[in-house]
């Protein structure tokens, strides 16, 4: 039977690894998520007579992906980046598509918005 200050040491190894890597457990909000959660928007921000539930469903699950300052700011850079991609945006539809959506974000959305400044 193993001693019982070797199960403690195994015990404090095991919990310090896992307080370790508990901040990484999580992995950072990704273009991809972003591009993949507004995508059912399009259509609407191309001019359709209103967002989609699908739409708003994704814009809420991507306001609660973004929570922390970094992830805000990759949101907004994705935003943007995909928004130039995408010919016939309407960008004014696309600055009230939260609040039609319930939603309330920490800057507009507009070509013109400094991520680096998004907390």
């Amino acid at each position: 039977m193993a001693s019982s200050s070797a199960m403690k040491k195994v015990a404090c190894a095991v919990i310090l690894c896992i307080v370790m890597t508990a901040p990484y457990a999580t992995a950072a909000m990704t273009c991809g998520q972003v591009s993949g959660n507004l995508g059912p928007c399009i259509t609407y921000l191309k001019g359709a007579p209103g967002p989609s539930a699908l739409c708003c469903a994704g814009i809420k699950r991507l306001n609660g992906m973004a929570q922390t300052p970094p992830d805000r700011k990759t949101a907004c850079g994705c935003l943007k980046s995909a928004a130039a991609a995408i010919s016939g945006l309407n960008y004014g539809l696309a600055s009230g598509l939260p609040g039609k959506c319930g939603v309330s974000i920490p800057y507009p959305i507009s070509p013109s918005t400094d991520c680096s400044k998004v907390n």
